[in-house]
């Protein structure tokens, strides 16, 4: 290869990193989009200004902040109309989903923004079209609003593969945007107002995290709240040698199994009293078989086969083949088999239709397909439609790559171990006495099922007076129980009892 041919091959390599880098410039340099409305919350009539802006993210270990910026990060505000020094400083609350690879979309338009989405109440998904409408019980009622969709989500993308890299990670997500959180408390001069952190799923994982990044830096949270807990992934993966998610996930498809009508006796009178008596059978059964492994009896087994199968309604000789472990992908596929129907994960109140062949493959989530379809149509239609925020290039409201490529390791540990982030929140509300945390678990949700996060909670390295500064309330739908009516309205009014 001539000098001349390498010189033209790496300037052809150049350009799209060139052309990377000067998108992030772009966005960087273009003005806030801006738009307003009104909302009837509470009795009142609230004026909001609505601001979508992107936010720069430089590398924290160069001296100089006004480096090369690593990101463009699209943030989403809602604030209320008001004339400036009136009243006491307006808490704010920063709000992100999970995925990871999930914009905030979700939060923003099925829960805490002045417009909803509505979909069916029992998790079906709506014929189109879909459009937001007002949203009553929206926590612009209690907060300013600012939803943050972390890098290669919703808007925001990253200038080079290595700034991808980097921040496509536990640690290097949670750095990102904390330094946005702080960027837009500077740029609007909100520094004087309580601070809360939102996050759904992966997005407790990194706001536990944030939550003790931000002590670390100086900035005290009034509050943290966790929707559908996901601190400690040991507790939902479902991998070799790792036998918690079997034990914790068991009450959940004992309350799902009785929501479809397939238990007969005791535990078919209500899920409440089909998860009770799973949690007693786990307690005082089924995790001593469980650690026992080989060393269990034939009648040891047998009798607990025949006892999951009565939790679970699926076949003893199944649960024996599968060495007494019912992983969610074999409960969603096998619960409803006679009847054609695999089960959701995030919302198992829904199911959905099986292939011909009957395979075992649990190829999509029914639960999930209600909702992606008409939250980004009607999200689209606001954004652009409404709101006018459109750079130019598509609105990532999944991202699988993002998902595909996350870096789980945190620190010195290099994938050899759970991504954890309960000790963060331990230390942080240790650090801080006035730091209240509220969390939501969906009873239908095998995510992140309610029976893991008990756990996960149980587990906080924190003293009892301190365990009195957690809530943790439950809600009768699945991942997302905002969707339907009654949990949202539920949802509101524990948000308001906890603010009090």
């Amino acid at each position: 290869m001539t000098d001349s041919t390498a010189s033209a091959d790496k300037t052809a390599g150049d350009k799209p990193k060139q052309a990377q880098r000067d998108a992030v410039e772009r966005l960087l340099r273009a003005a806030p989009m801006r738009s307003t409305g009104t909302i009837k919350l509470g009795g009142r009539k609230l004026d909001y200004k609505v601001e979508g802006a992107f936010i720069p993210v430089v590398d924290a270990s160069q001296t100089d902040k006004r480096g090369e910026p690593e990101a463009a990060v699209f943030t989403t505000a809602y604030q209320l109309e008001r004339k400036s020094g009136e009243g006491k400083p307006r808490p704010v609350c920063f709000a992100f989903n999970g995925g990871p690879g999930s914009a905030s979309i979700w939060l923003q338009l099925g829960a805490l923004g002045p417009k909803r989405l509505r979909i069916g109440n029992d998790g079906s998904m709506l014929p189109p079209p879909y459009e937001v409408e007002d949203n009553p019980l929206s926590w612009f009622e209690h907060f300013d609003l600012v939803f943050v969709d972390p890098p290669h989500t919703g808007y925001s993308i990253t200038a080079s593969d290595d700034a991808r890299k980097k921040l496509l990670s536990v640690d290097g997500d949670v750095a990102c945007l904390t330094d946005v959180m702080r960027q837009w408390l500077s740029r609007h001069q909100r520094w004087t107002s309580p601070i809360y952190v939102a996050g759904e799923s992966y997005g407790t994982t990194r706001g536990a995290a944030i939550a003790d990044k931000l002590a670390e830096q100086g900035v005290s949270l009034a509050g943290l709240i966790l929707i559908s807990c996901a601190m400690d992934l040991q507790s939902i993966v479902f991998e070799a040698r790792n036998d918690l998610p079997y034990a914790l996930y068991l009450p959940a498809y004992a309350g799902v199994a009785q929501y479809h009508g397939c238990l007969k006796g005791p535990q078919s009178k209500s899920p409440e009293a089909a998860r009770a008596l799973a949690t007693e059978f786990v307690d005082a059964d089924y995790l001593r078989v469980l650690h026992r492994g080989a060393r269990a009896t034939h009648d040891e087994r047998a009798k607990a086969a025949k006892r999951m199968s009565e939790l679970t309604g699926l076949s003893p000789t199944l649960i024996e083949h599968r060495n007494l472990r019912i992983s969610d992908n074999t409960f969603f596929t096998e619960l409803l088999r006679d009847r054609g129907q695999i089960v959701g994960r995030l919302e198992a109140r829904v199911a959905g239709p099986m292939g011909l062949t009957r395979t075992h493959e649990w190829d999509f989530d029914p639960g999930m397909e209600s909702l992606v379809g008409p939250y980004t149509m009607a999200g689209m239609g606001y954004f652009i439609g409404t709101l006018g925020f459109d750079p130019a290039w598509p609105y990532e409201v999944l991202s699988m790559e993002t998902n595909k490529h996350w870096n789980w390791s945190r620190g010195d540990n290099q994938g050899n171990s759970f991504c954890c982030t309960s000790p963060d929140l331990s230390r942080a509300l240790r650090r801080n006495p006035h730091l209240k945390v509220l969390v939501a678990s969906g009873h239908y949700d095998l995510g992140t099922p309610s029976t893991a996060s008990d756990w996960s909670l149980a587990q906080l390295d924190i003293p009892s007076e301190v365990r009195q500064r957690v809530t943790h309330k439950y809600y009768d739908a699945g991942h997302m129980m905002y969707t339907r009516d009654e949990d949202l309205s539920k949802l509101k009014k524990d948000l308001a009892a906890w603010l009090a």
